[in-house]
């Protein structure tokens, strides 16, 4: 590189027109020339303008899409068991209902008594699993009827509750995470007639 490259471009336009004849140099076709040409070099400028704005416009949603690709791979990955988890808790139903119908009497049955252990540990068991796996249960008795974690089966009149309020769960709620498994099935609270 030279010290003449160093040199502003007005001074570099001058020194190569230096020698030229001045007829050739000036004149009304040069200056129309020079407004066409500032012309679409406006033009130009104000393309090159636009693409950028639409190279960030296409960043951005761009980054958008990931944002909502990665959301919905957590989402998967978080929820992918809850087809299954649905189906398992009827059977951690059935276990509920099998140890609440046995009688104070049978339980002290020696014949029973490792049966009925093989029962809870199966219970507790399933338990331990939804809890690894983000799915608990739906606290309902005593209180107010939430209807996005609630189902409300029946009323019944009672004046020991505020009217609203969750008197006996028939089923039990669960959530997964942060979303709705199944509702619980409660009885709730009316003014009495």
């Amino acid at each position: 590189m030279n010290s003449d490259d160093t040199r502003p471009r007005d001074e570099e336009a001058e020194a190569e027109l230096k020698g030229v004849p001045e007829e050739l140099i000036g004149g009304e076709e040069d200056e129309a020339a020079l407004d066409s040409i500032d012309q679409t070099l406006g033009k130009l400028n104000d393309e090159l303008a636009e693409a950028k704005q639409e190279v960030l416009y296409a960043r951005a949603e761009t980054q958008n899409v990931r944002r909502r690709l990665e959301k919905d791979i957590a989402d998967a990955r978080s929820y992918a068991a809850t087809g299954f988890a649905r189906d398992i808790l009827s059977v951690s139903d059935n276990l509920a209902r099998a140890l609440e119908s046995i009688s104070a009497e049978v339980r002290e049955d020696e014949r029973l008594k490792n049966f009925i252990a093989g029962i809870e540990a199966t219970q507790r068991e399933i338990d331990k699993v939804f809890g690894q796996h983000g799915i608990s249960r739906i606290a309902a008795k005593g209180l107010p009827l939430d209807p996005h974690q609630h189902q409300a089966m029946m009323e019944q009149p009672s004046s020991e509750h505020e009217p609203g309020t969750v008197v006996q769960e028939l089923q039990a709620g669960y959530m997964i995470k942060d979303r709705l498994l199944r509702p619980a099935m409660v009885v709730v609270a009316k003014k009495p007639d």
